[in-house]
């Protein structure tokens, strides 16, 4: 059920996006192990069009704030206004199933902050009463990696709150050359038909929980994220809210290749983009070009793959 719901959302996804695939699956793994994503990449990758397009297939409602310095927290939780002789709640933008928060580091920290209860508890608490988000209720958030005048980093304590961090790519000569066609008359995102619903979303995300995973396979993946911790250039590694986001993503993998268990490669497929963005490297390590990709790697090599029979 969830391989078929995983590739007719996909094809849906591919009538507007041209070689996302592989972010596509991702984005649809954060979804259905109940995470949010943050989309990092310079401008004019596409990242805004695929969490619209990834919105209207699934059929949720979708809502798109820019980040700017200005912005309040109020601009996204709601704000009682008062009406005909009481208070009334306005909701705000997050009160929705996909929230893109564009350029989300161009916010103050205060404004950031406003998406942490949200992200963590689907809830909104404004004047001592707290109110339910969806479910489903999806973060995809954006950010220029390149141009950082203006901006506040994400703490490590928000970037924990992610699930994983994508990047996007340019594409290839090939598709560049297919994306300058099928936008020419008109772009496809006006006519793109959901092929699920938010029903549907809840079941899958449901189902994905039901995954199961070898014992042998969760020590594998505290032992990656142990190694993280006792590499030399990291100077604060990944924490056990990766070693869980490490083994619901894994498990969202395996839901969405067609399997009710998990399996190394399912590890190794999300890895990176589950702990890349927690890990703090030492400022003099940084300076010899050591990244966090290399860290995770490093860790991947350490640590020996269980071989039992895991079916």
């Amino acid at each position: 059920m969830i391989e078929a719901w995983y590739r007719k959302v996909k094809e849906s996804v591919e009538r507007v996006m041209v070689g996302q695939d592989e972010p596509t699956f991702l984005l649809l793994v954060a979804l259905s192990a109940g995470g949010h994503a943050l989309l990092e990449d310079v401008p004019g990758t596409g990242k805004t069009m695929l969490a619209r397009s990834l919105a209207a297939s699934l059929g949720l409602g979708f809502k798109r704030v820019q980040f700017t310095p200005d912005l309040m927290p109020s601009d996204l939780t709601g704000v009682n206004v008062w009406r005909e002789g009481r208070f009334e709640f306005v909701p705000g933008p997050v009160f929705t199933h996909v929230l893109l928060a564009d350029e989300i580091n161009r916010a103050t920290p205060k404004t950031q902050a406003a998406l942490l209860e949200a992200m963590a508890e689907g809830q909104v608490t404004t004047d001592g009463r707290t109110r339910r988000l969806g479910p489903p209720f999806f973060v995809i958030a954006t950010q220029n990696p390149v141009e950082m005048d203006g901006t506040f980093p994400l703490p490590e304590a928000q970037l924990d709150r992610f699930l994983m961090r994508l990047r996007l790519g340019y594409p290839s000569l090939e598709e560049e050359v297919a994306v300058l066609e099928r936008l020419r008359v008109a772009h496809p995102v006006e006519t793109l038909e959901a092929v699920s619903s938010p029903a549907e979303v809840r079941e899958v995300q449901a189902r994905v929980r039901q995954v199961r995973v070898d014992p042998s396979l969760q020590r594998y993946v505290v032992a990656i994220v142990r190694a993280t911790r006792e590499h030399e250039a990291v100077a604060l590694g990944a924490s056990p809210r990766a070693a869980l986001s490490l083994q619901r993503a894994a498990m969202a993998a395996a839901a969405l290749s067609g399997r009710g268990y998990v399996l190394p490669d399912d590890v190794k497929r999300v890895v990176h983009p589950v702990l890349e963005h927690r890990l703090l490297l030492r400022p003099e390590v940084r300076l010899e070009g050591v990244r966090p990709e290399h860290v995770v790697e490093a860790a991947l090599r350490a640590v020996a793959v269980p071989t039992e029979e895991l079916g």
